[in-house]
């Protein structure tokens, strides 16, 4: 949820260093400690994450808990829904997702399975639209939700569009622990990987991200040729059986691919 406004924080270290709110930057900082795997913290907890002292963390933790942006329970704070105001309206005042969405409505029914659009932040990519046919995940994805680029096929390809050097470095500072035993954790595989997806035009992902889930995307680009975000399928790996993946959804998504270069 916090992609646009680390994107806005970007844009402003070309200012003078005196124009810059130094507490602002630690509380979104704190802000972004919290995720789907660590979702209660303590200020000890917070403080190590965030790269702070502890008298600090404690300051933006009750800040935010006074302005209602966490519950704290004496020991352990949490995020309250309030704090989707702050990625929502950034999210809402992009003309991307509300460009994609009818595409995804309409390629979701054509194909009968689920399919989204992503961003890529780092080493993670960034749900903007979807389009949900059946749940195939234990976790359910939304705009806002994030999941590791190096393992995800929208992932790839995003990481496929980058300068060898630079996808190698999000690879090497990524968390390569296995999420499933058919996640691949060595760099150079996952590199080899995203370089098959360079000359592919697509990526596969059989099972790695969760057990019992395949996909398969393939980058999105501007007018221009430029790879500005990625278009993926997700399906249950039991409903594979005997199919050929790649033969039965990737025209598809090649179609809706050439449909966005023409009005992005």
């Amino acid at each position: 949820m916090l992609t646009f406004v680390r994107i806005a924080l970007s844009r402003v270290r070309m200012v003078n260093k005196t124009d810059i709110i130094a507490s602002l930057a630690k509380g979104l900082r704190v802000i972004e400690c919290f995720r789907a795997e660590t979702p209660r913290l303590s200020i000890a907890q917070v403080a190590d994450a965030a790269g702070m002292d502890r008298a600090t963390a404690r300051r933006c933790l009750l800040t935010l808990h006074h302005e209602g942006y966490a519950d704290y329970d004496g020991k352990f704070f949490q995020l309250t829904a309030r704090v989707l105001r702050l990625g929502m309206g950034a999210l809402a005042a992009l003309p991307l997702p509300q460009i994609v969405q009818p595409w995804l409505d309409q390629l979701s029914d054509q194909i009968g399975q689920s399919s989204s659009v992503a961003i890529l932040d780092e080493g993670e990519i960034v749900y903007i639209a979807r389009a949900a046919q059946r749940r195939v995940m234990s976790i359910g994805l939304m705009p806002g939700s994030r999941l590791p680029a190096h393992s995800t096929s929208m992932g790839r390809v995003l990481l496929a569009s980058l300068p060898d050097a630079q996808a190698g470095a999000i690879v090497d500072h990524a968390d390569l622990s296995p999420r499933t035993p058919r996640s691949l954790t060595s760099p150079a595989e996952i590199m080899a990987r995203i370089a098959q997806a360079r000359a592919d035009g697509y990526a596969v992902i059989d099972q790695e991200v969760e057990i019992g889930l395949c996909s398969v995307a393939v980058p999105i680009f501007d007018a221009h040729g430029r790879v500005i975000a990625a278009l993926n399928s997700g399906m249950a790996a039991s409903q594979m059986v005997g199919h050929d993946l790649v033969e039965e959804f990737v025209p598809a998504l090649l179609k809706v691919q050439e449909a966005l270069r023409r009005v992005l």
